[in-house]
């Protein structure tokens, strides 16, 4: 059985992660259509426009805390002999609020007004838009972890 957290620890497959998970970003923020697609959209877009390279940077040091979150879902999956697109998305409001945790406590601690202001618009859709990612999340997960 694969640990995300050892697998990140490794700066090869790490980068190839953070990409990964930049690329898996990227793909969701594109398929959001209608008025809250437009808000997530102009958010994303706000975000990456304060410094080109945040995205990748920010998924860069969010990682551990993440691989920490998702891994023991991760093992449960393994254990149960589960097929991860199922199991995530089964447990996909759990392991939402599991990643959201994180990016709650950081930004709280963020001296970022705009990055804050656009997180607090967007943060009471987010465990429906990361639950909606889960297929792709899984396929990730068993990607690297397996």
């Amino acid at each position: 059985m694969g640990s995300l957290i050892e697998v990140i620890k490794d700066d090869a497959k790490r980068r190839v992660i953070v990409d990964d998970c930049v690329a898996l970003i990227d793909a969701e923020v594109a398929d959001k259509s209608g008025f809250s697609g437009a808000g997530i959209k102009l958010g994303y877009r706000t975000v990456k426009g304060l410094k080109p390279g945040m995205i990748p940077m920010a998924m860069n040091h969010l990682l551990d805390d993440f691989a920490v979150k998702v891994d023991p879902y991760w093992q449960d999956c393994q254990t149960q002999g589960a097929d991860p697109r199922a199991f995530f998305t089964q447990h996909r409001s759990r392991i939402a609020d599991s990643l959201l945790s994180i990016t709650d406590q950081r930004a709280d601690k963020s001296r970022h007004k705009i990055l804050v202001k656009t997180y607090k618009k967007l943060r009471p859709s987010a465990i429906l838009h990361i639950g909606a990612a889960m297929p792709r999340f899984a396929e990730l997960v068993a990607k690297h972890a397996s």
